[in-house]
């Protein structure tokens, strides 16, 4: 009996284990096979390891194939058997392989709801008042579109935005009518009195500049302002006359014009904070060179036309560069916006000494329940998280050099590959993703306006004025880091 229940055990164990054999073949293998390459100092040596390898991740299918395949661009460039550049071209040219781990990363992002997390977190930091709104989405939008493309960065943030606009736009409570309580009697209208009047044909409409009204002279007349009678019975030929409506055309032509007032308020709002986030993912994409593709068409260029510049142009010398000029680009495209579409009102915009109103309440609200509902972080957003942050650090830890500022000493001693020439290519590159004035411009521009709130006309306005502010920016950047 116990030999059984000893063989039940081992049983139970081993399906255990054979639950788990991917992981321990994944993290086991490498472990086992290391002697090769640490008693067999040789290139041929650190090959055949790299070879053996991936044949049992192949055979035990362990991971997907092509991911498999991937290893030699890792693993050669470490133990010294290719350098990268010679390996990634076997799959494509460096750049392109650069571009293609970018996309890997924006997958995992938008795979896992990372990007929600970290726009919505943002957002209940900075709350939902007009201007810290538009700033919370235009930072969130910017950061991401460092590391992910422009493109996908509008797609996953403009349906956040338009959440947050129904709930800001949406009509308050007892605000479906524009009848007064006093219009409505049994649910029923001032234009339903006016039809169901026995005398319909004679009915008349008064105003009060056309026919001076007498007052009575009873006192209970004076009660309800139904009972007021014109001095000229002739037009009426004696039959009653409906007035109510023309007491209340002031009060309701009053609630038209602040109606309309409102409205255009909150297109101009609509129009601001969809702006705002392509504006936001073109200038975010300039900080980094994965961030948009002509800072990937640089590199590959630089490559080909300079094949020994030192390295001149890498991760860390581009990010010293394009983020000062990233940050002072998106203050002043904030301020702009700002002053078109919302107004420098400090207790409207910024909240300084106001009540947040029920709509800011109900945004504020959403908000938070949609974060609410995202629950804590997975293992899968850790793990993304973990190895996001691992990337950036590698990237920047390549070429440490941008921390006494990019110039040829740092990058290179011995050859002067920057040069004016130089200055000026980064000026196109940039200039490449400043384009604000169309919806074909760019993709984030396009993906905005398919929305429905801007016209041709209001990009063309904003956005001649932000190539130029673009323009003098990079101007101020070449000259002074």
């Amino acid at each position: 009996m116990s030999v059984f229940s000893d063989w039940e055990k081992m049983v139970s164990s081993l399906r255990a284990m054979w639950m788990f054999k991917d992981g321990v073949i994944i993290f086991c293998t490498p472990f086992l096979l290391l002697p090769l390459p640490l008693l067999i100092r040789t290139t041929e040596a650190g090959c055949a390891y790299v070879i053996a390898l991936m044949a049992v991740y192949w055979c035990t299918e362990v991971l997907p194939l092509a991911v498999t395949a991937l290893l030699p661009a890792v693993l050669f460039p470490l133990f010294g058997i290719m350098e990268s550049k010679q390996v990634c071209m076997q799959y494509l040219k460096d750049t392109n392989m650069l571009f293609v781990g970018g996309l890997m990363v924006a997958v995992a992002v938008e795979t896992w709801n990372l990007h929600k997390r970290i726009a919505l977190r943002v957002l209940l930091v900075v709350g939902v008042r007009p201007a810290l709104l538009m700033l919370g989405f235009m930072g969130v939008t910017a950061f991401l579109s460092m590391w992910i493309s422009n493109t996908a960065t509008t797609a996953m943030m403009v349906p956040i935005v338009q959440a947050v606009l129904e709930q800001l736009n949406s009509p308050r409570k007892g605000e479906n009518t524009l009848h007064t309580p006093q219009s409505q009697e049994n649910g029923t209208t001032t234009e339903e009195k006016l039809e169901n009047s026995s005398t319909p044909q004679n009915t008349l409409k008064i105003q009060d500049n056309h026919i001076p009204l007498e007052k009575p002279a009873s006192k209970d007349k004076l009660d309800s302002p139904d009972k007021l009678v014109p001095q000229d019975n002739s037009l009426t030929d004696g039959k009653p006359v409906v007035v109510s409506m023309v007491l209340k055309e002031g009060t309701e032509a009053e609630e038209q014009v602040g109606e309309e007032e409102e409205e255009k308020e909150r297109m101009k709002m609509c129009k601001g904070l969809t702006l705002c986030v392509c504006y936001a993912a073109s200038i975010g994409g300039t900080a980094t060179l994965t961030g948009t593709g002509p800072n990937l068409v640089l590199t590959g260029q630089m490559s080909q036309l300079f094949p020994q510049n030192g390295d001149v142009i890498n991760f860390a010398s581009w990010f010293a560069f394009a983020f000062p000029t990233m940050l002072l680009m998106l203050t002043l495209a904030w301020l702009w916006l700002q002053l078109v579409f919302i107004g420098f009102n400090l207790k409207r915009t910024w909240g300084c000494g106001a009540v947040q109103s029920e709509k800011e309440r109900a945004a504020y609200d959403l908000i938070r329940e949609e974060h609410r509902r995202l629950g804590p972080m997975s293992y899968g957003e850790l793990s993304v998280l973990g190895l996001f942050i691992l990337l950036v650090v590698l990237w920047f830890t390549r070429s440490p050099g941008f921390i006494d500022g990019w110039a040829t000493h740092v990058f290179n001693a011995k050859a002067e590959f920057v040069t004016d020439a130089t200055v000026a290519v980064f000026v196109a590159v940039l200039l490449a993703s400043f384009a604000f004035m169309l919806p074909v411009a760019t993709p984030p521009n396009a993906i905005v306006f398919s929305y429905g709130y801007l016209k041709v006309s209001d990009m063309a306005k904003t956005g001649i004025v932000m190539n130029i502010i673009g323009i003098l920016c990079i101007t101020l950047a070449i000259n002074s880091w």
